[in-house]
């Protein structure tokens, strides 16, 4: 089925869903829920956060429940991980919502899918107001049907002024997609003259990227204990930090984000370099 037929066919049926708030008071940070404390510096919070939520139908199969309550279920996951990364002083969190590969699921998950984005989008436009929290999306946008993409596209417009962190959702997104649209607008300058093929180097590939100023994620999560990054942010993820936790989305809570960072923030970041070249700098920039 084509995505202009899916889209056809979509639903618009909003789920209910309830959200909990966390609020973090110091470098121990501690999971009201949970109990576990994790240390974290707070200066090396990583600024760009990126999120593969997986494990949904998994979630839902093993307790005999359909896909769609495990999507629901993990709807209910985002306001919390949102609003702990907010708190924590991460100033970039994109999560991958819908990937192009997505629309060949079930049309009844398809569905789900959907109607959950509207649901979040409307449920939440005022705790974004309140945190200062400007939405933003990247994927082909013009792919969604138009009762999801027009209170996202009037979100945008609503928030594009705030200052706090920027929340991207990647939606119909896929890595080599994305590559591909860019290559064919740097092809289309080469042949018309305006661009000269000697000309082009990474900085050109990313000025027509979807989101040309996002910067690079500091670190990729992926829940479930899948080991793969799934057609996610290729060309960004260059010298990403890989982390893979076994905890499944509907489960993944503030505390699991800690986690991660910490085991982030216990990382060596050398980008081609040598340990010692970085140990280095960093003894002259203290």
């Amino acid at each position: 089925m084509s995505i202009k037929a899916i889209k056809t066919t979509v639903v618009s049926e909003i789920a209910n869903t309830e959200i909990e708030d966390t609020e973090i008071t110091d470098t121990e940070i501690t999971d009201r829920k949970s109990g576990i404390e994790t240390s974290l510096h707070l200066k090396k919070i990583p600024q760009h956060m990126a999120i593969i939520m997986d494990g949904n139908g998994r979630w839902a199969k093993g307790r005999n429940l359909k896909r769609s309550d495990g999507h629901v279920q993990g709807a209910k996951m985002v306001n919390g991980i949102v609003t702990h990364c907010s708190e924590l002083g991460v100033k970039y969190l994109t999560l991958y919502a819908f990937s192009i590969q997505n629309w060949g699921r079930p049309q009844e998950e398809v569905n789900t899918l959907m109607n959950l984005l509207v649901n979040y989008i409307v449920q939440e436009k005022e705790t974004f107001i309140r945190n200062q929290i400007r939405f933003e999306t990247i994927g082909r946008l013009d792919d969604l049907p138009s009762f999801v993409k027009d209170p996202i596209c009037m979100l945008k417009e609503e928030t594009a002024s705030l200052t706090g962190m920027r929340l991207t959702l990647a939606l119909s997104y896929g890595g080599r997609e994305e590559i591909v649209e860019a290559t064919k607008k740097i092809a289309k300058l080469v042949q018309s003259g305006a661009l000269n093929a000697d000309q082009i180097d990474e900085k050109t590939v990313q000025k027509y990227l979807y989101a040309p100023d996002l910067p690079d994620p500091d670190i990729v999560i992926r829940t479930s204990g899948e080991l793969r990054i799934s057609n996610f942010l290729l060309w960004q993820s260059a010298y990403t930090e890989l982390y893979f936790s076994d905890v499944p989305w509907p489960e993944f809570e503030e505390k699991d984000i800690d986690t991660a960072i910490a085991h982030f923030q216990n990382r060596e970041r050398r980008f081609g370099l040598t340990s010692e070249q970085i140990q280095g700098d960093q003894k002259l920039n203290s």
